[in-house]
Parts: structure tokens; sequence; C-alpha cells
């Protein structure tokens, strides 16, 4: 019986980085190489994940770390004289008060369990943009916390050692296949794959449109808890 969400928060309950990353490879290619903002994106996302995948236990490094080293990696590749102080400020203030999914605000009033959000994020960061949009989570477990990043099982392991729940008391809602549908399911939570863009659903996984669709799903439904 499902007693607990799981939620991711960036892409799920508010919108991911892309704008401010649209901005900031835009002035990276008119200061540099004036190579396609899009290239630059794709290989600035690339430095990213190689560091992003290797961080965890002793080498664990903060999300804003890998952010602002990638982004230095970036500019310089693509010859910018852009400063990356300037442009990582930019992104990290709008990781603090980022734009929020319509329904998500509905879906903390009416959710009938507790809601745990679960990010791969920096505590403050995270915990600023919640406080922001006036959200009341039962709870807030993030990378910084278990030095590790999803999918990685950690991160989850520790929101349910700290819950005192079991994997199946719990469903997990995010945006991203890998990191929250895959990872969830290492640790044999459920998960339901918000899927706004209206992409493909791989056989076996639950998707739903919006956040407030989830409560249709069997999770809810055949619990008794809609």
């Amino acid at each position: 019986m499902v007693q607990a969400v799981f939620i991711d928060f960036y892409g799920t309950v508010v919108y991911e980085d892309g704008a401010v990353i649209k901005e900031l490879t835009h002035e990276i290619s008119e200061t540099g190489s004036k190579e396609n903002p899009a290239v630059i994106g794709a290989y600035w996302w690339k430095e990213f994940q190689s560091a992003f995948m290797g961080s965890f236990g002793e080498s664990f490094r903060l999300q804003r770390e890998l952010e602002l080293e990638s982004l230095k990696e970036t500019i310089n590749h693509f010859h910018s004289s852009a400063d990356p102080e300037k442009l990582s400020g930019q992104m990290f203030a709008y990781w603090m008060e980022p734009p929020i999914f319509e329904e998500s605000k509905s879906f903390f009033a009416i959710c009938p369990v507790p809601v745990y959000v679960v990010s791969n994020i920096d505590r403050a960061d995270v915990v600023d943009a919640i406080e922001f949009h006036g959200l009341k989570p039962n709870g807030i477990f993030t990378s910084e916390d278990a030095r590790a990043y999803k999918p990685r099982k950690e991160l989850f392991e520790l929101a349910l050692r700290e819950t005192g729940l079991r994997a199946d008391q719990v469903v997990h809602i995010g945006d991203s296949l890998s990191s929250d549908v895959q990872g969830a399911y290492q640790v044999g939570i459920s998960a339901i794959w918000v899927n706004r863009g209206g992409r493909e659903v791989p056989e076996g996984v639950t998707a739903v449109g919006n956040l407030t669709d989830v409560f249709e799903t069997q999770f809810f439904k055949y619990n008794n808890l809609k």
C-alpha cells in the first residue's frame, strides 16, 4: 500500500534550466567561435555528465562545483571571453527561483500521503526554491545529503532509511527515465514517469502527462487513496 510519495524537483515540480542554458550558450557563442548554441550546450552537457557520473562517496562534489568546472571547460573549448563566474551566477540564481509548473501546488495540497522531495541538487538551492514557492513537503533529501546522485541507489536508500519506509510502501515520481524511474527500480521502489513532452512510453513504465494525473494511476486508485 502506498504510504508516501518521493518526488523529484527540477523538471518535475518546477521547470528545468533549459531556458537559462539557452541564454548562456548564446553568450558563449557570441563571445567565442560563433558555434551553434545547441552544439555548445551538447558539449557542456557531456562535460558535466562525465564529472557527474564519477561523483559519489569520497569523490562526491556539489553540483555547483561540477557545473562551474564544466562551464569553464566549455568556455575554453569554444574560445569564448565570457566570464564563467558571471554565467554560473545566472544559473544558480535560476535554481533558487525557478518557475513552477501550473499543477504543482495543487499536487502538494491534495496528495493524500506524505510527500518527500528527493533531488539531485545541492541542499541550499532546493530548499531556497521550495521556500520561494511556499511548498510544504514532509521532508527533503538531496544528493548532497547522500553524497551520491540519482540514478545511483544511495539517495533512495537514504530517503527510505530516514523515513522508516519500505520500498514497497513508496512510489517515486520524476521526469527522468534514467535518474528517476530506473534509479527507483534499483531499490525496489515503484515509479511514475512525468512525461509532459508526450514521448513514447517504454513497456512496463507508468507515465502521466502532469502531476495531478498521478492520482488516476493504479498506485492511488487501487489503494483507496484518491
